[in-house]
């Protein structure tokens, strides 16, 4: 076994995953405790220097996955995602580069690159992305009908609300939340148009009860299928790995057997 196969083979094993793990949520505590003045008067230097230890590790993991998988890395999405965050710790913390350095918190998404099971409910919301733009392109059709006719059944009484087409538009997605939108919204504009509810309730039917749920029904189909597509490749690895068993048995059989004739 070559030097590239042993450090992938040690890379990818489940003890230095679990350890990359510890690590990183080890960082999201110290990245928390770099928010509290009073903790960084204290121990500051200690914290700071945690900080680098983590970044460190960090560094050295994708490294040594740099000269293990060579051009192989680029080729996994995760791959590019772990070397973006890192590389974005890395940058310095000075002029206008210091809100880059507030984004180092994003170090604590690698849970998400490490974990299998997080890592498929990342894939399963991408693969739901087509899917998803369809549902985006109806709701902004209705947002913008209904803005539309909230800016002139109300504006006129409810300027702050409805008054323009981005304000209405904003109202309505107050309303499709369900914040504050009855005693909010609905029931003072109610007050002036005793008939409003006949425009406010069908919208929250349509958008909160109807659309939204057929997001997140989209969601749910395309994580059921990654993990189906997943459990036919283990299944399919198996069997594999069965046959080529089967077939070194029945080869060492065959010689049995002509060592037998002979």
């Amino acid at each position: 076994m070559t030097f590239t196969e042993k450090l992938t083979s040690y890379l990818e094993a489940d003890r230095v995953r679990n350890a990359i793990l510890v690590v990183i949520l080890f960082n999201a505590i110290i990245l928390g405790l770099e928010t509290s003045k009073s903790i960084m008067a204290q121990v500051g230097g200690l914290i700071t220097f945690l900080d680098r230890a983590c970044l460190a590790v960090f560094v050295a993991e994708l490294a040594a996955k740099l000269v293990a998988y060579r051009t192989r890395f680029f080729r996994d999405g995760w791959n590019i995602f772990d070397f973006a965050i890192v590389g974005i710790s890395l940058v310095p913390a000075a002029q206008g580069f210091s809100a880059l350095r507030a984004l180092r918190i994003l170090r604590v998404l690698r849970v998400v690159s490490v974990a299998p099971r997080l890592r498929r409910v990342v894939e399963g919301f991408v693969t739901a992305l087509p899917g998803m733009a369809s549902v985006f392109i109806l709701m902004a059709l209705i947002f913008y009908i209904a803005a539309v006719m909230a800016t002139k059944l109300f504006g006129g009484s409810f300027e702050q609300w409805f008054g323009t087409l981005g304000q209405s538009g904003y109202s309505l997605f107050q309303i499709m939340t369900l914040e504050s939108w009855s005693m909010g919204i609905v029931r003072p504009v109610m007050e002036v148009y005793p008939y409003a509810w006949m425009f406010f309730v069908p919208f929250i039917l349509v958008t909160t009860f109807a659309v939204v749920n057929l997001l997140v029904g989209l969601i749910v189909n395309s994580m059921q299928d990654a993990h189906q597509e997943e459990s036919v490749a283990s299944t399919d690895a198996y069997r594999a790995e069965v046959n080529e068993k089967l077939a070194a048995l029945e080869a060492k059989l065959d010689q049995l057997i002509a060592a037998q004739k002979d």
